[in-house]
């Protein structure tokens, strides 16, 4: 099977190594004129911001997280839950730091978060895939031709959705489906949603900004995930594939896809 990725890393772990695999991209698409998502794929963290359009400085805002992050997480070696979650609060605070005193509504910088990191839990938990999200990328699992989606939007249509009143197919065409009710810089503390998954074993990842969701269902998704897996020719990657598909749907905001691969056996 012909897997062509954009990286590959090997992070050293108490009694084994993780390997990770991953390809990235990112396009300002074919309506924008900023591109105002970032990415960061950087063993042991990968992780796609959306900077909150009509909103000021959404671009230096998603580009404010990544930065953040690189500071504060070390390179290629498994991180700590503790530490991820002070870059997700000093990120808050970064981005706050570029509205100025007085500003709301739509002149207040923001942007989405979702990622995965590799972290070490501790002696009796041991390590994990630490998933976190604020705002409306989204993280999918992506096993034995399944893919799932493990992020909870923090968006008005989901509430909706929970609240049983519209379906889910109804929020994908809903006029407010952009509006997002969490987002990192929008207020002085953030409640960001997070996850731990057991690393040992085989663990698939998709972290994107709604770019793609917005062009493609998650049924149309899982099918270029398992056309990929049965190609032995393309020679594009998986990010290449998704983005592809998404600018021949019209690509009408930026989108940004991160797909990880990672294998450790304990």
């Amino acid at each position: 099977m012909h897997i062509p990725v954009n990286g590959a890393s090997e992070m050293a772990l108490q009694g084994g190594l993780a390997r990770c695999r991953f390809s990235v991209r990112s396009d300002v698409g074919r309506v924008r004129k900023i591109q105002e998502d970032s990415v960061m794929a950087q063993a042991p963290v990968f992780l796609v911001a959306d900077g909150m359009g009509g909103h000021a400085q959404g671009d230096v805002a998603s580009q404010t997280v990544v930065r953040v992050f690189d500071e504060h997480i070390e390179r290629d070696v498994p991180s700590t839950p503790e530490r991820i979650l002070d870059a997700i609060h000093s990120s808050n605070d970064a981005v706050r730091d570029l509205s100025g005193t007085g500003d709301y509504g739509a002149a207040v910088s923001g942007t989405t978060l979702a990622g995965v990191a590799l972290v070490d839990a501790g002696d009796d938990v041991g390590y994990h895939w630490m998933a976190f999200n604020v705002g409306d990328s989204r993280i999918y699992t992506w096993r034995d031709g399944e893919l799932s989606q493990l992020s909870v939007d923090h968006s008005a249509v989901q509430a909706m959705v929970d609240a049983g009143l519209i379906t889910t197919e109804e929020a994908e065409k809903h006029p407010e489906r952009n509006v997002i009710t969490r987002a990192i810089g929008a207020d002085e503390f953030v409640d960001a949603d997070v996850w731990l998954l057991p690393a040992a074993g085989r663990h698939a990842f998709l972290i994107c900004s709604d770019g793609l969701t917005k062009e493609l269902d998650e049924r149309e998704i899982a099918e270029v995930l398992n056309s990929h897996q049965q190609s032995e020719t393309d020679p594009r990657s998986v990010a290449d594939l998704l983005v592809d598909e998404a600018l021949e749907r019209g690509g009408h905001d930026n989108v940004s896809v991160v797909f990880i691969e990672a294998d450790y056996e304990a």
